[in-house]
């Protein structure tokens, strides 16, 4: 014990200038931790508070009721197209046109066939025969692209059309 104590008085200034050199470091981190801390503290008050007092737990609670909201809604929208699916697939989306001359004494192709049908093929085929003296008119029931009743060949011609989309050479 006396060799520590003549030890450190004979190297009193050079142990004290260590524990100075120990304490300012010390001082410097705590003054950057300090620092360090406050940044985080503003963060997290930032975070935690809105412009209008909020809290983050309201936030949180707002944006959960906005996405039910927005589910909710994408619900109806997807309710809404289903009908709008349906509706349109029976809707008109098949039409074909052929015109034509089925008597030799009139001028041009005054006639015509109109077919209209749905996405399921099904639909009318209208005929309109144009002769001198009068003109009349047909109209038949297509189902799946076909028909119950006989078909003229400007009719089925007039449904290939419609089906197909090509135009009659």
């Amino acid at each position: 014990m006396p060799d520590l104590n003549r030890l450190l008085t004979d190297n009193l200034a050079l142990a004290f200038g260590a524990l100075t050199a120990l304490v300012f470091l010390l001082l410097i981190g705590f003054f950057v931790q300090s620092a360090r801390l406050r940044g985080a503290m503003r963060r997290y008050r930032d975070l935690v508070r809105d412009e209008n007092g909020g809290t983050l737990h309201d936030r949180l609670v707002g944006n959960a009721e906005q996405a039910v909201r927005a589910s909710e809604r994408m619900a109806e929208i997807e309710a809404t197209h289903g009908v709008i699916d349906r509706r349109s697939q029976r809707s008109l989306q098949h039409i074909g046109l052929v015109r034509f001359n089925p008597f030799d004494d009139t001028g041009s192709d005054q006639s015509f066939v109109i077919a209209l049908l749905d996405d399921a093929r099904d639909g009318i085929v209208i005929s309109s025969l144009h002769g001198r003296a009068n003109t009349r008119v047909f109209a038949k029931p297509v189902a799946a692209g076909g028909s119950s009743h006989n078909l003229s060949d400007e009719e089925s011609q007039a449904i290939r059309i419609a089906i197909e989309g090509t135009r009659p050479a």
